[in-house]
């Protein structure tokens, strides 16, 4: 079953992609660039539909698997209000007083999933902290995982790497905990986007927009408090899984607000989007990204198998390794004149 939901997910994938890039600027928006991008011409978005078409018909073929996971039908509201008003926005654009309260209501789906909180509402947690409290907070870290998968799309290959990497690394997790419903759920993101990126790597053909990064960026929160709430991984495995992204996106916001600058404005201060601008270009770039991805990724599926002591161990070394990239980085984009 499972390796036909992935075959199923990439083929789906691979050939809406191929449709809606063929159909490039009469069926699609165009990406104009503008203060955030990095791109020079106008280029057809919105291929995230081609990624969530791909992904919903493997898992609807894995229907016998999922359909006793009731809480999914949740998720799958969630997702498809993400996606509409998504792709609003990629068609004419809508402002962020109307995206921010959809993002939060799709994130407070997950509390009657029973997904929202690695404890049940009401019960005291680390620090006295009640339960209500616990679910607020982890709706707004939803949320910002929802916004920052969004923040990162903006190299080619980059967000579609990232998604198929983390999915997968979830996927083999839980399929090491023998839970098939996440294997195939997770399993099926990650092959859609594999199906997307040979049309999204550099030079790309087609964006995914923000039909895509939005609600992956939903998917990655939900399903790593899905898996952690199944017993099927520790809660730390897919926040290191996605941590290129949670913290390079994390780092540059906390640095644009400790400078003062308006930080809801396009920029491009992101650490991959000053390696660009310094000359190693998206195609350099991205594949270092893919190494440090694959290498949190590994480093995670092998660390969650080991003794408490081990995993805080490597935990922390790659707190020290990111203090070590950034500190790097700095040093390296000074030299070479990288822009802000």
């Amino acid at each position: 079953m499972i390796p036909t939901v992935l075959v199923l997910a990439f083929a789906v994938s691979l050939v809406a992609t191929w449709t809606l890039s063929a159909q490039g600027r009469r069926a699609l928006p165009l990406d104009h660039p503008g203060a955030r991008s990095l791109h020079r011409r106008p280029t057809a978005t919105a291929g995230g539909l081609a990624i969530l078409f791909g992904a919903g018909v493997a898992v609807g073929s894995a229907w016998d698997v999922i359909a006793p996971v009731g809480e999914l039908a949740y998720v799958g509201c969630a997702v498809v209000l993400l996606a509409a008003v998504s792709v609003l926005d990629d068609w004419h654009g809508v402002p962020v007083g109307l995206r921010l309260p959809v993002h939060v209501a799709a994130a407070a789906l997950l509390v009657p999933a029973g997904l929202a909180s690695a404890v049940t509402a009401g019960e005291a947690v680390a620090l006295f902290a009640p339960g209500w409290l616990t679910l607020m907070a982890e709706i707004v870290l939803v949320v910002w995982m929802t916004n920052l998968f969004n923040f990162m799309d903006g190299m080619d290959g980059f967000a579609g790497g990232m998604a198929a990497i983390g999915f997968g690394a979830m996927a083999l997790a839980a399929a090491q905990a023998a839970y098939a419903p996440l294997v195939a759920v997770a399993g099926a993101l990650a092959a859609a986007n594999l199906g997307f990126l040979p049309f999204n790597f550099p030079p790309a053909r087609i964006f995914m927009g923000d039909c895509g990064s939005i609600p992956l960026g939903f998917l990655a929160a939900a399903l790593g408090l899905w898996g952690s709430r199944a017993g099927a991984f520790p809660l730390w495995l897919p926040v290191l899984v996605f941590s290129p992204f949670i913290v390079d996106a994390t780092v540059t916001l906390l640095a644009r607000l400790s400078r003062g600058e308006r930080v809801w404005e396009a920029h491009r201060a992101h650490y991959y989007q000053r390696l660009v601008l310094a000359g190693w270009g998206h195609r350099r770039t991205v594949l270092l990204e893919y190494t440090l991805m694959l290498a949190a990724a590994g480093s995670g599926l092998w660390l969650y198998r080991q003794p408490a002591a081990v995993q805080l161990a490597g935990i922390l070394s790659w707190l020290f390794a990111y203090v070590g990239l950034a500190l790097g980085a700095e040093r390296f984009l000074r030299r070479q004149g990288g822009r802000r």
